[in-house]
């Protein structure tokens, strides 16, 4: 039997694939602007009209969207599996809350494990940045919004699947990355009257995750992960009750 022959790969594929293996990982983001043709061009070694075709194919699959005399971007609805009014119902529901915590064991227990084994120069680099501003916000206590903080953090845990190296993983945390937010904004809202000594537990759980994970000790990392999530369900927990207990005093009237 006569094999069938070889076709010849098209350049353009080969870009397709370039470019596709940019989004799966990461480096292009959902909204993000490509460079111009001729710098991609450039970047890849190749011509402009290989380039063209190339964007052209990812355009048809509803990767990239090309926006007459604005540019191509990648299509910002990548991964937008979580938004309104979607965030609004979950954030109304402390039982979703709940829910929201849980999943984050699973998913952010995995993502710091991978992260410890598999972080590079750069990811520890972009995670010290992240772990900085994180400490920063803890310093700043009174004189930065909850909203600004609870952005932050997302941010910490964000930089956590970067350094994963899972694109399941970093796809999964990007889609959810504003429920995440809010959530942290909604933690920090039912522990800060709480006082500084929940702050100051927080921070040391911070730390400790960050230094597994630059340390490359992935169990340690998965543990301390899992910890700070199990202390911030306990706190919630009991804030929650005492809110009730108070709740039931107000309402019993003094006796006559």
């Amino acid at each position: 039997m006569k094999p069938t022959p070889l076709q010849p790969r098209r350049l353009s594929d080969s870009i397709v694939e370039r470019i596709e293996t940019l989004i799966l990982e990461g480096s292009l983001q959902p909204g993000e602007r490509l460079p111009a043709e001729r710098a991609l061009a450039d970047e890849f070694g190749v011509s402009r009209p290989s380039v063209r075709e190339a964007i052209q194919k990812l355009v048809a699959r509803g990767l990239l969207v090309s926006r007459h005399g604005g540019g191509t971007f990648v299509n910002a609805a990548l991964g937008a599996s979580f938004r309104d009014p979607m965030l609004d119902l979950l954030e109304h529901r402390p039982e979703a809350q709940r829910d929201l915590i849980e999943f984050r064991h699973t998913l952010e227990g995995a993502c710091a494990y991978y992260a410890a084994l598999r972080a590079t120069e750069p990811d520890r680099a972009r995670l010290k940045a992240a772990f900085e501003r994180v400490q920063d916000c803890y310093l700043q206590q009174g004189r930065i919004s909850r909203a600004e903080e609870g952005r932050v953090d997302a941010m910490f845990h964000l930089a956590i699947a970067e350094a994963s190296h899972n694109a399941v993983l970093l796809h999964t945390i990007r889609s959810l990355f504003e429920l995440l937010e809010h959530n942290v904004v909604t933690n920090i809202g039912g522990m800060l009257p709480l006082g500084s000594s929940v702050r100051d537990k927080l921070l040391a759980q911070h730390q400790a995750l960050y230094d597994a994970i630059v340390g490359g000790r992935a169990d340690d990392a998965r543990r301390h992960a899992s910890e700070h999530l199990d202390y911030v369900q306990e706190v919630l927990n009991d804030s929650r009750d005492e809110a009730r207990r108070i709740e039931r005093a107000q309402r019993r009237r003094e006796p006559a």
